[in-house]
């Protein structure tokens, strides 16, 4: 059934004035000047790489089922997010198996959800054991992780992203083998030397997972593998931009080293995000706190906890408080980790195209998108 016409309006960026945006059969069919002055701003839909969860849905419950899943999609819609990859970290073999099988049934019950979850991210648990580098991980499940069992986690074909540390053992091979099979390997949470980011850059790593961040907290002014990550053309390097992960002037030099093309943004968002401040357990960290400014931290601890704000929050901080051009923090948040998969409809928005959009309102009290379409149907709106 072909989806029913529809029209938008708003700012493109990189283009004057504003525009009529014209949606049919699933595709934009006429982008053309309209009259006004209007504030929105119509984008490529954006696509977050990092989602653990959003509004008391986590990825990572002990329950989570399909069910789940497109809950936190739809949820995502509502945030312009129109594709992301539900994020299984560190647990017990039983309990990635379950939110990877939940991944799948969720993808396999609509092909708008299909679109929408190109995969799973799995990070972890073939990580640094360090404090810092290991983040909020469960250290004995970091310890005892083992390359073939996540290789045989991989081999399914479920996983589209893969976060772990170069330095454990096995996972040099597993680098190879898996960005052969396609997955998207990331260096991560990890404290190895520079040769060996130099390792596995050369198996096939092609991103760098929250970098500045799942670090120590004291590292040698130089070599380090923050420097070592930053200085390889192959990684792109992907950022959380939420004012807490990365201040200000570390996440502009950050980016203006690895340039926009291959910077990116993602969430990391818990399912913690959009919810109260307050005193908290969660299946990741165990007992954390929420504070009003949106800092997520372990109770009794000032080590993060992973991230209460969405990418669109990221967007906007980025542009906002992080002076990124506008036209390149849109690309960040969409067009390149959308290229990093693979996935099409997110470089601009143009006549032709099978499309992915968002149109965004900025305010004083955050952005919020106004309307999210996904493969040419609007999901979210009027």
């Amino acid at each position: 059934m072909r989806a029913v016409p529809f029209e938008l309006i708003g700012r493109i960026p990189g283009r004057p004035g504003v525009s009529r945006v014209r949606v049919a059969g699933g595709v934009v069919e006429r982008v053309e000047p309209a009259a006004g002055d209007a504030a929105d701003l119509i984008v490529p839909g954006l696509v977050d790489l990092q989602v653990n969860g959003w509004a008391g849905l986590d990825v990572n419950a002990a329950d989570v089922d399909a069910d789940t899943i497109e809950r936190l999609v739809r949820e995502q819609w509502r945030l312009g997010v129109t594709r992301l990859c539900p994020t299984v970290i560190t647990g017990p073999p039983q309990r990635i198996e379950r939110a990877l099988a939940a991944i799948e049934r969720a993808r396999a019950r609509d092909p708008l959800l299909a679109h929408a979850i190109p995969g799973a991210h799995l990070e972890g648990p073939l990580l640094a054991p360090q404090d810092g580098p290991r983040g909020a991980h469960d250290p004995d499940l970091v310890a005892a992780a083992d390359a073939a069992e996540v290789g045989r986690l991989v081999a399914g074909g479920r996983v589209r992203v893969l976060t772990l540390a170069p330095e454990r053992l096995g996972a040099l091979d597993l680098v190879a083998a898996a960005s052969s099979a396609g997955v998207l390997v990331a260096i991560g949470h990890t404290a190895a030397s520079p040769a060996l980011i130099d390792a596995a850059v050369a198996a096939g790593a092609r991103l760098s997972t929250h970098l500045g961040n799942g670090a120590h907290p004291v590292l040698p002014r130089h070599p380090n593998y923050i420097w070592a990550q930053l200085a390889r053309d192959e990684l792109a390097a992907s950022f959380i931009a939420d004012g807490h992960h990365l201040d200000a002037a570390t996440f502009t030099a950050m980016v203006r080293a690895k340039g926009p093309g291959r910077a990116l943004l993602v969430s990391d968002s818990v399912a913690l995000g959009g919810q109260p401040p307050g005193q908290y357990r969660t299946p990741v960290g165990g007992q954390v706190v929420l504070e009003p400014d949106g800092r997520l931290r372990l109770a009794g601890s000032t080590l993060l906890a992973g991230a209460a704000r969405s990418l669109l929050d990221g967007l906007a901080w980025a542009v906002e408080t992080a002076r990124v051009p506008l036209a390149d923090a849109v690309r960040m948040a969409g067009a390149v980790p959308a290229g990093l998969l693979g996935l099409d409809g997110h470089a601009d928005v143009e006549p032709g195209r099978t499309t992915d959009l968002a149109v965004l309102r900025p305010g004083p009290d955050g952005w919020r998108a106004v309307a999210t379409v996904v493969a040419g149907r609007l999901v979210h709106g009027a």
